[in-house]
């Protein structure tokens, strides 16, 4: 998988500077592009966990962790790890679309880097529209005292992204409930064989905790879940 770095670096420096078309602006020079690059570089991690797949993936996989019972088991560096590779495979039609329409002028001399955050910030636009409610954008719109736009299409990213960020956490937590659900069930039948038949010793999460990994790796758990979270941004 070819992960293009710069047409990324575009996508989320346009999340925080996106000029209005038909703005002109001059060349930047070496020592400001520097400055620029060091701040895009500074912000990107935070743009990566809130404006990606990244946000949905980690929350779902941290549920699920939880709802296994297995404490630390896998890390924390391999769930982020695994969540960080799954939001590049997912983000790399977004990525070859900003690296074709803005990184590709931009180093052939073509354009500014104005006119190429502008043009890189419509495919991360359009994919952030796909997955926003339209509650979140009516939320956001309100909070922030703008006009409501006519259509779809004239949403900024200032009113997109916190949009996306909700709609993500309601998406999320909504998965991580379903996932839940039968850990929960083991759990209590455990409880009530337990305590029927007065083993009161061990804690019934000891004791369920192995048929919950059972039946988890019996069912490949981990190809379902992770199947249904890259099929849920398709």
């Amino acid at each position: 998988m070819t992960v293009r770095i710069p047409a990324l670096m575009l996508a989320f420096a346009a999340a925080v500077r996106a000029q209005p078309a038909g703005e002109t602006a001059q060349v930047l020079g070496v020592p400001m592009q520097i400055v620029v690059l060091l701040t895009a570089l500074t912000v990107l991690p935070a743009l990566i966990v809130s404006v990606t797949p990244f946000l949905r993936i980690t929350i779902v996989l941290h549920f699920l962790r939880q709802a296994l019972g297995t404490q630390t088991t896998p890390s924390n560096q391999v769930l982020v790890g695994l969540a960080l590779f799954l939001t590049f495979l997912i983000m790399q039609p977004v990525a070859g679309r900003v690296y074709a329409e803005a990184w590709e002028p931009l180093d052939r001399g073509e354009i500014t880097v104005t006119e190429a955050l502008r043009r890189s910030a419509e495919p991360l636009r359009r994919f952030l529209l796909s997955y926003v409610r339209e509650k979140d954008v009516a939320l956001i719109v309100e909070l922030s005292r703008t006009p409501a736009p006519a259509s779809p299409e004239e949403l900024g990213l200032r009113i997109l992204v916190p949009a996306y960020v909700l709609s993500e956490l309601r998406t999320g937590f909504q998965i991580g409930a379903v996932l839940f659900l039968p850990f929960l069930i083991i759990d209590l039948v455990v409880a009530s064989v337990t305590l029927s038949i007065g083993m009161v010793q061990l804690p019934p999460v000891m004791v369920s905790a192995p048929f919950k990994v059972l039946l988890f790796v019996l069912v490949d758990g981990w190809n379902l879940v992770v199947g249904s979270l890259v099929r849920s941004f398709y």
